[in-house]
């Protein structure tokens, strides 16, 4: 049995339904990801596109490109935000805070060296991103 997980936007005008088990999750410190979340920090679950569902106000969605690297999707009811896709990655990031059955389980943080917030959690501190996903792949201390 396939496990599915669903969330929505803070009004609940748009609900995302996605499949199966994320790719990866975990902590993004960039500026532009803290910036757009409004915190100190953004957890992530990564999700092949084929996984990521709207079965509900697809109409209400809006997206914002700072970068061809990201689309950053939002409700245009509330402003809740909801996702970010990556086109070149072929991945999308669901926020891990719209998704409350996930068992949110973060393997590294990314993009550490742009952090305003040092965690101290034996999880590894890369300076960008995994090689695999066209990043350095290099840690840094914590």
């Amino acid at each position: 049995m396939t496990t599915k997980h669903y969330g929505s936007c803070l009004c609940g005008a748009v609900e995302i339904e996605v499949t199966g088990t994320p790719v990866g999750m975990g902590y993004c410190h960039c500026a532009s990801c803290r910036h757009w979340s409004a915190g100190p920090v953004n957890a992530f679950t990564l999700w092949h596109p084929e996984q990521v569902h709207i079965p509900k106000g697809e109409e209400h969605l809006a997206g914002y490109s700072k970068t061809p690297a990201s689309d950053r999707m939002w409700c245009t009811v509330c402003g809740g935000h909801l996702m970010t896709v990556h086109p070149g990655l072929k991945l999308i990031d669901v926020f891990a805070a719209i998704l409350p059955s996930i068992d949110f389980q973060p393997t590294p943080h990314v993009n550490y060296t742009e952090t305003v917030l040092h965690l101290h959690d034996d999880l590894p501190k890369m300076n960008d991103f995994p090689a695999e996903l066209g990043g350095s792949g290099l840690l840094v201390p914590e």
